[in-house]
């Protein structure tokens, strides 16, 4: 007899991509009564008169193509583009009491915002605010503050490049660097670490160095929903005979099979492409003991070949040249024993070996990764470790060959690029003089993490957020929601409703911002923006669509404002000019950076055109000059936290979700339809605990004397679904699942939260 799953829970047995997704795509269309205007809006994707995709940064080949839409593209673009709006009206009917009981999904799903609004305490409602009324609030609340490090500025990673170098022009004015940045939760372990390896925090590879690969390796990242225009690149790789060799702990079905819409005979005959040509299954928390394996095997073979009279499998010759750090590194990797390896990755010898027998067969490597790799306590580690891997034989900075960082939000590299930065260096300084006039701040600003550990101490008193969901997003919200409430000030610029809005301080106010779809009108007329993707191709994005209210104001107009209000006529800087017409902000990022040289003529350009990546021409803007094997020791994360019984937990996304946005409650690649309060575990680990599917448990956070002692952190009654998982590692949705992950859970070196590595207990739910 067929065992009975449970509810919502289904065997999902189609490839990624296909016909699945073009129905996908018609439902969200249909959902977000867009309908009508759908077809010509998707066309207008990533083209090179129309809006950059307000979803994944994965680059365009030359922005040439008439379909460049995904799946998760495109709801991500009609989420933008809804037909759905959030007027004063709403706010009237519905209390915030009321709406802090809705989910998240029903929250963002009611649509575009559409007048700035200020939170009314005595009625528990927003109500509708002047934009100028709006301006000096927040300009005399930010004034009235005893010293400018008591606010924080927090960037998402969907603000244009012109939005940014505003923003951070102004805060640095102000007397700030405090810039917590979306990046500090997702790749903030490559812009840490990658700059010490080899003298840059972005990828060195660019689109077409794909097409050149001899081998492709991905560590985990599941393109088939966080960056889902990747698919394209790896299926043609496959197609090509490309091995591509991946390591990620759960089986992703756009990695396995992948049906290429764009592929007539693929859709035609209802087939697919085998994406994966090895897929190991490492646990959660194992990449940095494999990529130590791989590199053991490797020095083993070399040791083996020079002994029968060989030259050995190194580039000796670039390691010599280009590198320094080698000796150490050797020293490290020889005296790590494979038992502890093995033990730690959960892979097996064969199965290391194999993947060493690709990368040693392939003149041209690209190592491509993910969160699954940064958001650990090892993150920068194990991101300097694949870099190592890389440099033993050369693969960086020639073409097909190199270090390829998936980064998520569609503009996050280029805010980081124009100046969104806690730790400001010399040339920032020394380019913000040369543009304005005055000297900013030197010292450290915070962090994501340290934003928050600021404002529960009492420390910082005003949070203005340029889009996202900063609290949702950040780790351990029974600590960061009470404290958000305590904030003297709290500002969101916005284009939907979401519930970092509802943690309201003394004074709350939302301000409704213009999106990537939208027509963006100033004093010298329609105005592009720009953005940079993950291979550093910055191109312009226009927008088309007439915006959902009058009221709506671009993002650098409201920063301008805000900047107005607060500063006056400090330093001299004329922010109505800067508005009036955008070449005048990239006027002025190209005097602050250099490598935006020519930027207006440039950006006009069809497909824009790629900042110089130093790495990739084998130039290493390190502090000696060289590419750096760099030593992490041991393997495992945190030993202390190694309780008995513990298992590690990975926070992921569903397949209908872009960060903290969930577009629908299904995952559909998972076999997950219509729910997301459930914990995946294999089946192994099930039985241990005297568990079987469909059980009631609640997972567990280790306190500070352990499970169910000191500081406890628990997720309540998900059901178990039993899944193809690594023995000892389980997996649950972000950001439920943030309630169990301590905000002091994060990479020392670069304040990434771990919510890839969490040590958890699971038990069966008390009230089962």
């Amino acid at each position: 007899m067929k065992k009975k799953r449970p509810e919502g829970i289904k065997t999902y047995s189609e490839p990624a991509g296909g016909w699945g997704a073009l129905l996908a795509v018609a439902k969200t269309l249909k959902h977000q009564q867009v309908v009508a205007e759908g077809t010509a809006m998707l066309l207008k994707a990533n083209q090179p008169e129309g809006f950059d995709c307000p979803g994944c940064a994965w680059p365009d080949p030359k922005h040439t193509s008439s379909f460049e839409f995904c799946e998760n593209g495109a709801k991500a673009i009609t989420w933008e583009s809804t037909a759905k709006r959030v007027t004063p009206e709403f706010f009237s009917e519905h209390p915030v009491s009321e709406l802090w009981e809705w989910p998240d999904h029903k929250l963002e799903d009611q649509g575009r915002l559409t007048d700035p609004m200020i939170y009314d305490a005595g009625t528990d409602r927003y109500r509708q605010i002047g934009w100028d009324e709006a301006f000096v609030l927040i300009g005399d609340a930010l004034r009235a503050l005893p010293d400018p490090n008591m606010a924080e500025f927090y960037t998402s990673g969907r603000a244009s490049n012109e939005a940014a170098f505003l923003y951070q022009l102004f805060v640095r004015a102000y007397g700030t660097n405090n810039f917590p940045d979306c990046s500090n939760m997702c790749h903030e372990a490559t812009s840490v670490g990658l700059p010490q390896s080899i003298g840059v925090g972005k990828g060195t590879v660019t689109l077409e160095d794909f097409d050149h690969a001899d081998a492709i390796f991905s560590f985990g990242h599941n393109p088939g929903t966080n960056h889902p225009r990747m698919m394209t690149t790896l299926h043609d790789a496959a197609r090509r005979g490309t091995p591509i060799i991946v390591f990620n702990p759960l089986k992703e079905r756009a990695l396995e099979r992948f049906a290429a819409p764009q592929n007539p005979i693929e859709m035609a005959t209802f087939s697919s492409t085998d994406i994966a040509s090895a897929y190991h299954q490492v646990r959660a928390g194992g990449d940095l003991a494999v990529l130590k394996g791989m590199m053991k095997s490797i020095f083993e073979r070399d040791a083996a070949d020079i002994g029968s009279g060989g030259t050995g499998v190194l580039d000796r010759a670039f390691i010599a040249e280009h590198t320094a750090g080698f000796d150490e590194l050797r020293r490290n990797i020889e005296t790590t024993s494979w038992e502890t390896i093995l033990t730690v990755s959960g892979l097996t010898r064969e199965a290391i070996e194999s993947a060493v027998d690709v990368y040693l067969k392939a003149k041209n490597v690209i190592a491509c990764y993910g969160m699954g790799l940064t958001q650990h306590l090892n993150g920068t580690g194990n991101v300097q470790q694949l870099a190592n891997l890389l440099l033993l034989r050369g693969n960086m900075g020639r073409q097909g060959a190199g270090i390829a960082p998936i980064r998520g939000h569609s503009n996050v590299q280029g805010d980081r690029t124009v100046g969104i930065t806690e730790i400001p260096n010399q040339a920032l300084l020394d380019g913000i003089e040369r543009a304005f006039g005055f000297r900013p701040p030197a010292a450290k600003g915070h962090n994501a993490v340290e934003t928050m550990q600021a404002i529960i101490a009492g420390r910082s008193k005003a949070l203005i957020c340029l889009g996202g969901n900063f609290a949702v997003a950040m780790a351990d919200p029974d600590a960061t929601y009470p404290a958000i409430r305590k904030l003297d000030l709290a500002v969101h610029l916005a284009t939907k409703l979401n519930r970092t809005h509802l943690l309201t301080a003394k004074t709350t106010i939302v301000l409704p911002v213009l999106g990537r779809t939208d027509i963006d009108i100033q004093a010298g007329g329609p105005q592009s923006t720009t953005v940079e993707d993950s291979m550093s191709m910055v191109h312009a994005s226009r927008g088309f669509l007439r915006p959902p209210s009058p009221q709506l104001r671009s993002e650098p107009s409201i920063i301008a404002g805000i900047a107005k209000a607060t500063l006056g006529d400090r330093y001299g800087i004329d922010w109505d000019g800067l508005v009036a017409n955008y070449d005048a902000i990239r006027d002025k990022i190209e005097i602050v950076f250099p490598e935006f040289q020519d930027f207006n003529r440039r950006v006009r350009a069809k497909g824009g055109f790629r900042l110089t990546v130093a790495a990739s021409e084998r130039l290493w803007n390190t502090a000696n000059g060289r590419a750096n094997f760099i030593v992490s020791s041991g393997l495992d994360e945190d030993p202390a936290l190694n309780h008995p019984g513990a298992l590690v937990l990975m926070t992921i996304r569903s397949h209908d979700q872009y960060n903290t946005t969930v577009y629908s409650l299904d995952d559909r690649y998972r076999g997950v339809f219509g729910r997301r309060d459930i914990i995946f575990m294999n089946r192994i680990d099930l039985m241990a605990r005297g568990l079987k599917e469909g059980d009631r448990v609640d997972v567990v956070g280790a306190g500070n004397a352990g499970f169910g002692k000191g500081n406890v952190r628990a997720a309540r009654r998900l059901t178990a679904v039993e899944y193809n998982i690594p023995v000892g590692s389980i997996a649950g949705y972000y950001p439920e699942l943030n309630v169990v992950v301590s905000l002091d859970h994060h990479d020392r070196k670069s304040g990434t939260p771990s919510y890839k590595g969490v040590h958890v207990d699971v038990r069966r739910s008390a009230d089962d």
